[in-house]
C-alpha cells in the first residue's frame, strides 16, 4: 500500500470516524422533536455526513494517491506553504497557553451571559414572517385582511349521539352566545347551527318548532355547521387580527370558559390557526432539551471511546460554551427562534465536536511521543488547525447560499449557521488549547485512545 495513504488511514481515519459518530449523535438528538419535519432534517444530515465519510475514504484518498504520483512539484510547494503556516499557528498557540486562564475565564463568562440572554430571545410563530415579504400571495392575504378584518379562524368541534336533538341545539346556542358576549372584543362572527336557526326563524325557534325550521334550511347551508350522518357539529369563530401572544391567551381563556359550562357533549378547539401555532410551538419549545440531549449523547459516546472523564469533557466543553455565545449573539442581533434556528444547538454540537476531536486525537498522539504537554498542544494545533480552517470555510461556503434566500426563515438560519461555525473554529483554536493547558495532564494516565 502507498505509504502516505497507509499513514493517513491509520492516523486520521480513526479520528474522523470518532468525530463522525459524535456528530451523528448530536444531530440525531433532533429526533426528540415532536415534529416529523425536524426529525427528518436530523436524519438526512446524519446520512449525509456518513456518505461524505465513505466518499472521502474510498474515493478521495485514492484520487490523492494518483495525484501525488502525477505532480510531485505541486506537493513540494504545498508542503513549503504549510510549513510557514504551522510556524505562525504555533506562535499563536504559545500565546494562548501563556494567557490560558484569562481566555478560559473570558470564554466562560461570555457563555454565562449568553445563556442568560438566550432566555430572552423571542420565539417567532407567525408563519407569514417566514414568507418573502414582497410575494404576491402575502400581498393578497394582507389585502383580504384589510377588507374583512382578519383571516384567523377557530373551530369548535363537538360530537353527540343525536346531533339534531333540541337539547344539543340549546347547548350549542349557549356556547355561541357565551363566545359572542364574553369575547366580543376578540370575535367578529360566530357561526353555528343555532345562529343559522336564529336567522331562519327570526330568533323565534323553540322545542315545538325547531325541526320545522331545520327542514327549511338548504342542505348545503346546514352541512357547513353540522353533519347528522356523522353526528358531528362545528362552531366557526372568526377572529379579529391579533398577535401570537394574544391568540394564545384567547385560546387559553376559551378553554377555561368551555370547561365551566355544563354540557352533555365535549368540545374540541381546532382550526388551521390553532394547528399552525401548535406545530410551530412544538418545533421551538424543545430546543433547549434537544441541545442538552445532543450534548449528553456526545459526552457519553466520547466517555466510552476515551475511557477517561477529562478527555470526554475537554472535547465537549468548548462546544457547550458556543451554545451560550450563540444565544447571546441572537439576542444582540434581534433575531427570534424559528423552527430552523431552534435546531442550531444540535448543529453546533455536531459540527463543533468534529473540530475539537481532530485536534485532541493529534494532541494525544503527540503527547504519547514527547511526554511534554505544552509542546504536544502547540504541535497539535499547528498541524491540525489548517485542515480544520479549510473544513470550516467550505462548510461556511455551503451554508452561505441560504443567506441570500428570499425566505427570511432560511436567511436567518444561514446567518446564524455561519456565525456558529465561525465560533466553533475560534473555540477550537483558542479555547481548546487553553483547556488542554489546564486539564491536559489529567489525561496522562491514558496514553491510547
Amino acid at each position: 500500500m502507498n505509504k502516505p495513504l497507509k499513514t493517513t488511514i491509520n492516523k486520521l481515519a480513526p479520528a474522523v470516524l470518532i468525530s463522525l459518530i459524535a456528530t451523528a449523535l448530536g444531530l440525531l438528538s433532533l429526533y426528540r422533536s415532536k415534529v416529523p419535519m425536524i426529525q427528518d432534517f436530523g436524519l438526512m444530515l446524519t446520512i449525509g455526513i456518513a456518505i461524505a465519510f465513505l466518499l472521502a475514504l474510498f474515493v478521495l484518498l485514492p484520487v490523492l494517491v494518483i495525484r501525488t504520483k502525477v505532480n510531485d512539484k505541486d506537493i513540494k510547494n504545498v508542503k513549503k506553504e504549510t510549513s510557514k503556516y504551522i510556524v505562525v499557528m504555533k506562535k499563536i498557540t504559545k500565546g494562548v497557553l501563556k494567557f490560558k486562564y484569562v481566555i478560559i475565564i473570558i470564554a466562560i463568562s461570555l457563555a454565562a451571559v449568553g445563556f442568560f440572554f438566550d432566555q430572552l430571545v423571542e420565539v417567532e410563530t407567525d408563519m407569514e414572517t417566514f414568507m418573502p415579504q414582497d410575494s404576491e400571495a402575502l400581498a393578497d392575504i394582507n389585502e383580504l385582511r384589510s377588507i374583512i378584518g382578519s383571516t384567523d379562524r377557530v373551530v369548535l368541534m363537538y360530537e353527540a349521539t343525536d346531533i339534531a336533538n333540541f337539547t344539543i341545539l340549546s347547548e350549542v346556542q349557549e356556547v355561541t352566545e357565551m363566545v359572542e358576549n364574553d369575547y366580543a372584543d376578540d370575535v367578529m362572527i360566530v357561526g353555528s347551527v343555532s345562529s343559522v336557526l336564529d336567522m331562519a326563524s327570526s330568533n323565534n325557534w323553540d322545542e315545538t318548532n325547531y325541526q320545522t325550521y331545520l327542514d327549511l334550511l338548504p342542505s348545503e347551508q346546514l352541512a357547513l355547521v353540522q353533519s347528522t350522518e356523522e353526528n358531528l357539529g362545528i362552531i366557526n369563530i372568526s377572529l379579529v387580527d391579533m398577535d401570537d401572544e394574544s391568540f394564545g391567551q384567547f385560546i387559553t381563556n376559551l378553554e377555561n370558559s368551555l370547561s365551566d359550562l355544563d354540557l352533555s357533549f365535549e368540545i374540541t378547539i381546532t382550526g388551521q390557526s390553532v394547528v399552525d401555532q401548535e406545530m410551530l410551538n412544538s418545533m421551538t419549545s424543545d430546543r433547549l432539551i434537544i441541545t442538552l440531549i445532543s450534548i449528553a449523547l456526545v459526552f457519553v459516546v466520547l466517555l466510552i471511546i476515551y475511557r477517561n472523564f477529562f478527555k470526554a469533557i475537554i472535547a465537549i466543553l468548548p462546544i457547550i460554551l458556543i451554545v451560550g455565545w450563540s444565544g447571546g449573539i441572537m439576542y444582540a442581533l434581534g433575531y427570534s427562534y424559528t423552527p430552523l434556528t431552534s435546531t442550531i444547538g444540535a448543529l453546533i454540537v455536531g459540527i463543533g465536536t468534529e473540530f475539537t476531536i481532530l485536534i485532541l486525537m493529534r494532541y494525544y498522539e503527540l503527547k504519547k511521543q514527547s511526554k511534554n504537554d505544552e509542546e504536544a498542544i502547540i504541535n497539535a494545533v499547528g498541524l491540525m488547525s489548517k485542515p480544520i480552517i479549510v473544513s470550516a470555510i467550505t462548510t461556511i461556503g455551503g451554508f452561505s447560499a441560504l443567506v441570500f434566500s428570499d425566505f427570511q426563515i432560511l436567511s436567518n438560519f444561514g446567518i446564524m449557521t455561519l456565525i456558529n461555525i465561525s465560533l466553533a473554529l475560534l473555540s477550537s483554536i483558542f479555547v481548546l488549547p487553553a483547556l488542554l493547558g489546564v486539564f491536559g495532564k489529567k489525561t496522562k494516565a491514558i496514553t491510547s485512545v
